[in-house]
C-alpha cells in the first residue's frame, strides 16, 4: 500500500500551488486560468490540445460510419462493432498510460499516446477492408485510451483546490472543440468529395497531432511537488496498490477502484452510446443531408461546450458527487425525449439537441478533478488510468447493443438504452467520498 498520505483539506492563501506563486487573490472568470502559473498554463494547453486532437480523431469514425458501411457492406452491428472495439482496447491503453505517468512522468505518457492515436488514425485510412480497418481503430483506442486521464492529471496536480473543478472541467470543453471541428472537416469533405474516397480523407487528417507533439516536448513539465512525491514512493505506479484491502488502521484502495469503474462505466455508456449513433439517427432516420446533419450536429456541439464549462464550475460549487448525481438524471431525461421527438418536428429535435448536447458533457466537469482526488499521487495515474477507461471498455457494450437493436427498434428506439447508463453511475456514486477541497501534492 502507498505511503504517500491521502489529499487533505486547504485554502489557496494557505498553500499556492505548484510553480505559480499567487496569493489568494486569484479570482473572477478567469482566476483559475492565473493561478495555475506560467508552467501550469502552458500544462493546460498541451492537455488541452491534447485532447482536442483526441477527439477528432475519434469522431472521424462515426461521422463516417454511414459510408463505411456502404463501401464495406456492413450491417449496424458491424458498424457497433467499430466503437466497441475502439473502446475496449482503449481500457488496456489507459490503464498502461496511467502506469506509465506514475512511473516516468505525466508529459512523457501524453507524447505517447498522442501519437499512438495520430499514427493509426492516419492508418485506418488505407485499410482495404473491413478486418484490416477493425485491427487498426483498436490499435487507435491504445493511445485514445490514455491521453485524457495523462492530460488531466498533469493539469490537477498545477490546479488549486478550490479551482480544479473548473480547471478540468474547461480541460474536459477541449472534446467539444475537437467534435466541433471533425464536423466541420466531415461536411466540407463528404461535400466536396465523392463518399468512397471522403471517409479515408477523413481518417488522413488525423495526422494533425504531429506539430503539436514538437511543441508539447519544448514547453510542458510534470508539476514538481508532485514529481517529487511519485519518486519518493516506492509503490508508484502499482496495479497492486489500488486493489489493496488494506487494513483497519490504513484504509486500501479496492473499494474506491470498483466503485469509480462502475461510475465510469455508467457515464460512458450513456455518452458513446449517443455519439457513436446519433449521426447515424439523424442522417438515416431522420433523412438529414450531410449538410443538414452538421447543422444539427452544431447545436449539439455547442451544448457540450457550455455543458463541460459550466459544469466544471458547478462541480466546484456543489462537489463532485451532486454535479454528477444532478447530470445523470438531467441526461437520462434528455436521451429519453430526443430518442421520442415525433417524425417531421425536426425543429424540436434541433433545439433538443442542445440541453441533450449540455447535460450528456456536464457530467463528465468534475471527471478529472473527482478521480485524481480520489488518488494518492504515487497511483494517481494507475488508478485514474485504470478506472477511467475500464469504464469505456465495458461502457463499450452499450453502442454495439444499440447496432444490434437498431434492426428491429430502430436506432432512435435503441438509444434510450444509453439512459440506462446514467442510472448505473447515480447508484455508483453510494460507494465514493466527496472530495472537493482536497489538496494535491
Amino acid at each position: 500500500m502507498s505511503t504517500t498520505p491521502p489529499p487533505r483539506s486547504l485554502t489557496a492563501a494557505q498553500h499556492p500551488r505548484p510553480g505559480t506563486g499567487e496569493s489568494a487573490a486569484d479570482s473572477g472568470a478567469s482566476g483559475w486560468l492565473r493561478a495555475l502559473g506560467p508552467r501550469g498554463r502552458r500544462a493546460f494547453a498541451g492537455a488541452f490540445g491534447g485532447y482536442a486532437l483526441d477527439s477528432y480523431d475519434y469522431f472521424t469514425l462515426p461521422l463516417s460510419m454511414v459510408a463505411l458501411a456502404a463501401y464495406f457492406g456492413l450491417d449496424s452491428g458491424q458498424t457497433g462493432l467499430f466503437t466497441t472495439v475502439t473502446l475496449v482496447v482503449s481500457a488496456v491503453g489507459g490503464a498502461l498510460a496511467g502506469v506509465l505517468a506514475d512511473r516516468v512522468g505525466r508529459v512523457k505518457a501524453l507524447l505517447l499516446t498522442v501519437i499512438t492515436y495520430a499514427v493509426f488514425t492516419v492508418a485506418c485510412g488505407f485499410a482495404p477492408n473491413y478486418e484490416t480497418l477493425l485491427v487498426f481503430r483498436a490499435l487507435q483506442g491504445l493511445g485514445f485510451g490514455g491521453e485524457w486521464a495523462v492530460g488531466a492529471i498533469l493539469v490537477a496536480e498545477y490546479a488549486r483546490a478550490e479551482h480544479r473543478g473548473r480547471t478540468l472541467g474547461a480541460v474536459q470543453s477541449a472534446w467539444a472543440v475537437g467534435w466541433a471541428l471533425a464536423a466541420l472537416v466531415y461536411t466540407l469533405v463528404f461535400s466536396v468529395a465523392d463518399e468512397d474516397l471522403a471517409w479515408r480523407i477523413m481518417f488522413w487528417t488525423g495526422a494533425l497531432p504531429a506539430l503539436f507533439v514538437l511543441w508539447v516536448r519544448r514547453n510542458v513539465r510534470d508539476a514538481p511537488e508532485a514529481s517529487a512525491a511519485r519518486a519518493n514512493d516506492a509503490d508508484r505506479g502499482s496495479f497492486r496498490a489500488i486493489f489493496a484491502t488494506g487494513t483497519a488502521g490504513t484504509p486500501g484502495l479496492l473499494r474506491t477502484t470498483l466503485f469509480a469503474g462502475l461510475l465510469s462505466t455508467g457515464v460512458q455508456g450513456g455518452y458513446y452510446t449517443l455519439a457513436t449513433w446519433v449521426p447515424t439517427y439523424l442522417k438515416e432516420e431522420r433523412g438529414l443531408s450531410v449538410v443538414g446533419t452538421g447543422g444539427y450536429l452544431t447545436f449539439l456541439i455547442s451544448g457540450a461546450f457550455l455543458g463541460y464549462l459550466t459544469g466544471g464550475h458547478l462541480t466546484d460549487r456543489l462537489g463532485r458527487r451532486r454535479n454528477i448525481w444532478l447530470f445523470a438524471l438531467l441526461s437520462a431525461v434528455c436521451v429519453l425525449a430526443y430518442a421520442n421527438i415525433p417524425g417531421g418536428a425536426d425543429t424540436l429535435l434541433l433545439v433538443l439537441g442542445f440541453p441533450l448536447g449540455f447535460c450528456m458533457s456536464a457530467i463528465f466537469s468534475g471527471f478529472g478533478s473527482y478521480l485524481a482526488e480520489l488518488y494518492p499521487t504515487a497511483v494517481r495515474g494507475t488508478g485514474q488510468g485504470f478506472t477511467y477507461n475500464t469504464g469505456r471498455a465495458v461502457g463499450a457494450v452499450f453502442p454495439t447493443t444499440v447496432g444490434f437493436l437498431a434492426g428491429s427498434w430502430g436506432v432512435g428506439g435503441a438509444l434510450v438504452f444509453g439512459a440506462i447508463g446514467y442510472g448505473i453511475a447515480a447508484v455508483a456514486l453510494l460507494g465514493l467520498p466527496e472530495t472537493r477541497g482536497k489538496e494535491l501534492a
